[in-house]
C-alpha cells in the first residue's frame, strides 16, 4: 500500500545545517526516502541516479541556481517542486511558480509549514496513486485484508468487515507503523463533533481485531498506545 510519505525526495540546499535539519524533519514525519544534495552537480548526480518523486530545491546555489536546476531536471521528468528561498521578491516567487513549480516558501520559514505544504502538494500530484491503494491487499499474519471489498479472508474463511471497521483499518494502513489518536480516528469515522465517542471506538476495535487478530485478546497487529491512540504494526512487526 504506497502512502505518500514513501516519496523519494530530494533536497537541496548548499546550508549544511539547512539541509541536515529538513532530513531531520522530514525523517521525522515519516518520509524514508530522503536524498541530499549541496550544489547543483550534486542535484544532477542525484536525480541520475533515480529520478525523485518531489524536490526542495533552494534558488541560491553555489555553481549554479535553483531556477535552472529546476528547469533542467524538470524537462526531464515532470516530477513536482517547492522552491525554498531567502529570496522574498514577489518577482522571484512569480518567476519559480512561472516555470511550472508547484510552490515557493520563503526563509526563515515554520517546519509544519513546510511539512504541510509538501504534503499537500504530494496528496494533489499523486492522488490517483492514493487513491489505487485502497485496492491493495494488506498482510496481516494469517489474513489478508481487502480494504476495496472490505472483506478479511484467514484460515477460518472469508469475513466481510462493516464500513466502520473498514475506515478505522483504512485509517490505520495509511498510517502504518505510527500513532493515530483517539481524535483522529473518531473523526475519520464520525466527522467533526465525534466528542463522546471513544468508548464506541473501543468497541469497533475490539471487533476489529476479532476478525484480523490470531488472538484478540493479546493483539500483534493492532495494538493500543495507552492513553493516545491506536497503531497498526508495522509490515513484519507482528510476525512470530
Amino acid at each position: 500500500m504506497w502512502q505518500i510519505q514513501e516519496a523519494a525526495i530530494l533536497l537541496v540546499d548548499d546550508n549544511p545545517a539547512l539541509l541536515a535539519l529538513l532530513r531531520e524533519n522530514l525523517a521525522g514525519a515519516g518520509y524514508r526516502n530522503l536524498t541530499t544534495a549541496a550544489t547543483c552537480a550534486e542535484a544532477r548526480a542525484a536525480f541520475a541516479a533515480a529520478t525523485p518523486d518531489f524536490m526542495v530545491l533552494d534558488v541560491n546555489l553555489p555553481d549554479g541556481d535553483g531556477f535552472s536546476l529546476f528547469r533542467e531536471l524538470h524537462a526531464k521528468a515532470d516530477i513536482p517542486a517547492l522552491f525554498l528561498s531567502a529570496r522574498d521578491e514577489d518577482s522571484d516567487r512569480l518567476f519559480g511558480l512561472g516555470l511550472g513549480a508547484d510552490d515557493y516558501l520563503t526563509k526563515p520559514f515554520l517546519t509544519q509549514e513546510l511539512l504541510l505544504r509538501i504534503q499537500l502538494i504530494l496528496r494533489r500530484a499523486y492522488r490517483g496513486k492514493l487513491q489505487q491503494t485502497e485496492t491493495a491487499t494488506l498482510n496481516l499474519g494469517p489474513c489478508k485484508v481487502d480494504l476495496a471489498a472490505a472483506t478479511v479472508t484467514g484460515p477460518g474463511g472469508v469475513t466481510p468487515l462493516t464500513a466502520t471497521e473498514r475506515t478505522l483499518l483504512h485509517k490505520l494502513a495509511e498510517n502504518r507503523g505510527r500513532i493515530v489518536t483517539f481524535d483522529a480516528l473518531c473523526e475519520a469515522v464520525w466527522g467533526d463533533g465525534y466528542s463522546g465517542y471513544e468508548n464506541t471506538l473501543n468497541v469497533h476495535i475490539r471487533h476489529l481485531r476479532e476478525k484480523v487478530e490470531p488472538e484478540p485478546s493479546k493483539p500483534r497487529y493492532l495494538l493500543t498506545v495507552r492513553g493516545l491512540g491506536y497503531r497498526l504494526a508495522a509490515s513484519g512487526e507482528g510476525a512470530k
